[in-house]
């Protein structure tokens, strides 16, 4: 099986430049979803209400999500590629691969809401920001909807593309569901509100772990992009030196400030969440404003940002392949 991870997780990410997440495609990460709820459900009836028990049963609902979406997969592709057929083996795992990455699926998003900038109207705009952000965006202005949308391309090339890679890279497509089983459980119980304080620690903080490398080696290579493509290569990597802690999480920030850097302006800063307003540090010099162009040229530097760790990540597999 190792010997076609690599070609596997090269054809799947081809495969996610060209399909992308189109919505009548089931997606695998629902089932993960599903698991969470159920699970949820489960350990909130059996472990007390208290501090100590919610940690704890947010502790096991991290064991058991991230081992059953470890394991099937694991197990389904070893039955594949031992008993029935490498190639049968070979496509399942690049589809799961492609399936894993969203690269496509990040521009197609983001750039919806460049053309309500553009072409539509601002309550346009607002909406389909809505569909890619955790934020209030019934007030938010041009510049607030625009900056919302490169934040989120800025990060999501971190945990949604060179993360996910990183992981499809060290063990293949089950390594790619524990990735995502850790980035799910984060996103739907790692919340530091009332429902999910002492629940969700161990998620959002297994999360932290496991994306403390890859959203620093998408940092570097962005950085790298940014000179690739003629944006501001230096004052990216002066930003990012300054302002890659600015975030209450620390992996945020990392990709978030080199994108500040080069573009040359500021992102982050207060947002309303629920409802209630977050203070948080801004991210960035304001050498001038954000603009809805700012969402294409974040983009051509997550594109170029995400060829380079394939290609990085898959000259260090082969290398560790031959040796």
């Amino acid at each position: 099986m190792i010997y076609y991870t690599l070609p596997a997780v090269v054809l799947g990410f081809i495969l996610d430049l060209i399909v992308g997440d189109p919505h009548w495609l089931y997606h695998p990460v629902r089932m993960i979803g599903k698991l969470i709820d159920g699970f949820e459900y489960l350990l909130r009836a059996i472990f007390p209400k208290s501090k100590r028990g919610e940690r704890a049963a947010g502790g096991l609902l991290v064991i058991l999500v991230a081992g059953i979406s470890t394991a099937v997969p694991a197990v389904i592709l070893y039955l594949l590629y031992h008993k029935v057929n490498v190639w049968a083996g070979f496509i399942l795992e690049a589809f799961w691969c492609y399936q894993l990455l969203a690269t496509k699926a990040l521009k197609v998003e983001s750039m919806r809401v460049h053309k309500a900038l553009t072409e539509g109207t601002l309550p346009e705009a607002r909406t389909a920001v809505s569909m890619i952000v955790g934020r209030d965006t019934a007030k938010l202005d041009v510049e607030g909807v625009t900056k919302a949308a490169v934040e989120t391309v800025a990060e999501n090339t971190a945990d949604g593309i060179i993360a996910p890679l990183v992981f499809l890279m060290l063990g293949g497509a089950a390594a790619g569901f524990f990735y995502k089983s850790i980035n799910t459980m984060d996103s739907m119980v790692g919340y530091k509100n009332e429902k999910y304080r002492y629940f969700g620690t161990a998620a959002a903080k297994t999360d932290d772990v496991v994306n403390f490398l890859p959203s620093r080696i998408a940092a570097w290579l962005m950085i790298a992009a940014s000179f690739l493509i003629a944006l501001n290569g230096k004052q990216a990597g002066k930003i990012y030196r300054r302002d890659r802690l600015n975030h209450s999480s620390p992996n945020s920030a990392q990709t978030e400030s080199v994108m500040a850097g080069a573009l040359g302006v500021q992102l982050a800063g207060n947002a309303s969440y629920f409802g209630r307003t977050v203070e948080k540090p801004s991210i960035g010099d304001p050498l001038r404003p954000v603009v809805p162009r700012d969402i294409v040229r974040a983009n051509q530097l997550m594109y170029v940002t995400a060829s380079l760790a394939l290609i990085l990540c898959g000259v260090l597999r082969w290398i560790l392949l031959l040796l």
